[in-house]
C-alpha cells in the first residue's frame, strides 16, 4: 500500500502550479492569473497568493508592475544551484541522525516501498512526492529545527519535480538508491554523511 503524503492547502496549490509549469500548461514568459487558479481549485485568492510568493522567492516565477506574475525562463544551471546547498545540509542531517536511524528506519521505509511502485509504473508524480518525503524524514530525524527549516526553504519538491519531469533527469530506479541509503543507516556506515551528499549531488541536473 502506498503511504500518503499530507500537504497543507498552500503546498497543494504550489504543487498544482508547479505541475502546470512542468507539464507545459504555463510556458516561460506566460502569465499566471491568480484569480483563475483560485476559481479552478475552489479556494480563496489568499493561499494562491501565498503559493505564488513562495514560488517567486524560489525564482521559478517573476512579477513586475502592471504585468502580473509570469513563468521564468529557467535553465538546468538555474536548477543546479540549489543542489550543493541541499547536499551540505543533508550531509549534516545524516550525521546527526545516524544513531537514531541505525536502530529505527521506519520513517524512511514506506517511501522506499512507494518508490518501487512508482518506478514500476513510471509514475513521475509519485517519484517526486516520495523522493522528497524520504529526504524530509531524513532531515527531520536529525532533530534540529533550524536545519529542517533551512532545508524546507530551498523548495526541494519544486526543484525535484523540475529535474525529474521537466529536464528529464535519467535514473533507472529511484527506489534502489534510497534503499541503499536505508541499508547504510542500518549498518551504521561511518561514511553515511558523504554517501548522502554524493547521492544528492548525483541527482542534480547538468547544465
Amino acid at each position: 500500500m502506498t503511504v500518503p503524503v499530507v500537504h497543507s492547502l498552500r503546498e497543494q496549490i504550489r504543487e498544482h502550479i508547479v505541475e502546470g509549469i512542468v507539464s507545459g500548461r504555463w510556458k516561460p514568459g506566460e502569465r499566471i492569473v491568480e484569480r483563475r487558479i483560485a476559481t479552478e481549485l475552489e479556494v480563496s485568492q489568499t493561499p494562491v497568493r501565498e503559493a505564488l510568493r513562495e514560488l517567486e522567492s524560489l525564482r521559478l516565477i517573476e512579477s513586475a508592475p502592471n504585468k502580473g506574475v509570469r513563468v521564468r525562463n529557467l535553465t538546468a544551471a538555474d536548477l543546479e544551484e540549489s543542489y550543493p546547498v541541499r547536499a551540505g545540509l543533508e550531509q549534516i542531517a545524516a550525521e546527526l541522525a545516524a544513531g537514531r536511524l541505525a536502530t529505527d528506519c521506519s520513517a524512511l521505509e514506506p517511501h522506499v516501498t512507494a518508490l518501487y511502485e512508482a518506478d514500476a509504473t513510471s509514475d513521475g508524480t509519485a517519484q517526486v512526492r516520495h523522493t522528497v518525503a524520504f529526504h524530509r524524514e531524513l532531515v527531520k530525524a536529525a532533530g534540529n529545527g533550524v536545519l529542517l527549516h533551512t532545508w524546507e526553504t530551498l523548495g526541494i519538491e519544486v526543484f525535484t519535480a523540475l529535474s525529474i519531469r521537466w529536464l528529464g533527469t535519467v535514473q533507472k530506479s529511484y527506489a534502489e538508491e534510497h534503499q541503499e541509503l536505508v541499508e547504510a543507516f542500518r549498518r551504521g556506515d561511518p561514511n553515511i554523511g558523504a554517501l548522502v551528499k554524493a547521492h544528492v549531488l548525483g541527482c542534480a541536473p547538468r547544465a
